[in-house]
């Protein structure tokens, strides 16, 4: 993938039908440079790389036997094989998706057959929301956490129903807790299950090693590591078979058919790859500002870390007492700092985190939480500005309330 970008850089005629706009926009990751952007669990600003590497996608649907066809093609499978590469795995085994929901969705409802879901308490809608009538209903049942956002491994071994699916977030989107997955997989494989994580929010961001978690499919999408907005994969494990949940063309194997984004894909590729280049860096700055952030919050009666004995080091979730997480966050806002409420807001009415909530924490803590999550694009000047702006939005949010 990476030779064949570097070709067509080099074809000005190529660059003139660009209109050389895109290939001289500033680094998309300055486009907050006058804010302090810390939500990056819900998006990453893309990166220069990835837009360079999708802007250099030839046109033609890659399913097409003409030239262009073809040459899509060759540049959809180079990104393919980039990723599975990256990811330690073999490339017929990654299918291309809209994104992790989907990917999630594509896991647990093709994985299940005759028997039930087993999803965590604290999983991201995605797979959350599968317990909805309108889907798997009741098909799909719900694992405890405990205090911290954690499962009990034993309680997979102890349900009584006949396991089709197990799936729990290797790193949760609120907390960034780490769940104990090679575990849990190994009791879902003694109960005869398939086990599927959503590493969305790990990737990027803590070690993945799919053979040493064990499971069997894994969720991930481009946009969380700088990557393009529209296009996920989800990893099936060779040997597993899922049943498609949607009709179509019977593209990648007839698990998930459509015309296969050329350029999403080749800008999925290119981030990936930035994001293990600079992986070890990274994560060493995230866990030096997150340690200042929390000697921060120590000194803050009203302040708790919802921490959990191993943590992602780029995410943050505090709860603070009587205050709302939304009105901080807005106050935030308006001294030039990204945030995000750790409960939900549906039409401009904020509701309690069911994550929270799941963990035991009553309404009015659950309604709290504030979310500090940090990218490839976060400074030290960002922390500076994060840590003048919350005492005082934490202090008129309580007196909000």
């Amino acid at each position: 993938m990476m030779r064949a970008s570097r070709a067509l850089l080099s074809d000005s005629s190529v660059e003139e039908s660009l209109g050389r706009s895109v290939m001289s926009q500033p680094n998309p990751g300055s486009l907050h440079h006058d804010r302090a952007y810390f939500d990056h669990a819900a998006t990453s600003p893309l990166r220069r790389e990835a837009l360079e590497a999708m802007a250099c996608a030839v046109p033609g649907n890659p399913g097409a036997i003409h030239d262009s066809g073809r040459g899509a093609r060759a540049l959809l499978e180079d990104a393919r094989e980039e990723i599975a590469s990256l990811l330690g795995v073999g490339p017929l085994e990654i299918v291309f998706t809209s994104g992790g929901t989907e990917s999630d969705a594509l896991a647990v409802i093709g994985g299940v057959r005759d028997g039930l879901a087993l999803v965590s308490a604290v999983e991201h809608p995605a797979v959350g929301g599968l317990t909805s009538p309108w889907l798997l209903g009741k098909r799909c049942e719900v694992l405890p956490v405990d205090h911290a956002g954690l499962v009990d491994p034993d309680e997979v071994g102890r349900h009584s129903g006949d396991l089709d699916v197990v799936s729990v977030m290797a790193v949760n989107n609120e907390t960034g807790a780490c769940q104990p997955v090679s575990r849990v997989a190994e009791v879902a494989h003694q109960a005869g299950a398939l086990m599927h994580t959503d590493a969305v929010q790990a990737l990027g961001h803590i070690p993945v090693d799919l053979d040493e978690w064990e499971v069997d499919l894994a969720s991930f999408s481009a946009h969380k590591i700088g990557g393009p907005v529209g296009i996920g994969a989800l990893w099936v494990r060779r040997g597993v078979e899922l049943h498609p949940v949607s009709p179509g063309g019977g593209q990648q194997y007839g698990i998930r058919s459509g015309t296969q984004p050329v350029a999403l894909a080749c800008g999925f590729a290119a981030a990936l790859r930035a994001c293990v280049d600079e992986f070890d860096t990274m994560t060493a700055r995230w866990q030096s500002w997150r340690e200042r952030v929390m000697a921060w919050c120590r000194q803050q009666p009203e302040v708790t870390v919802d921490d959990a004995p191993v943590t992602s080091p780029s995410i943050i979730h505090l709860s603070i007492a009587g205050a709302r997480g939304a009105d901080v966050v807005m106050l935030a806002d308006r001294d030039g700092v990204d945030l995000s409420a750790g409960s939900a807001c549906h039409a401009g009415v904020s509701r309690p985190s069911p994550t929270m909530l799941a963990m035991g924490k009553d309404e009015d803590a659950a309604s709290s939480g504030v979310r500090i999550s940090m990218g490839y694009t976060t400074t030290d000047a960002d922390i500076d500005r994060l840590l003048a702006a919350l005492p005082a939005a934490i202090h008129k949010a309580s007196g909000a309330r």
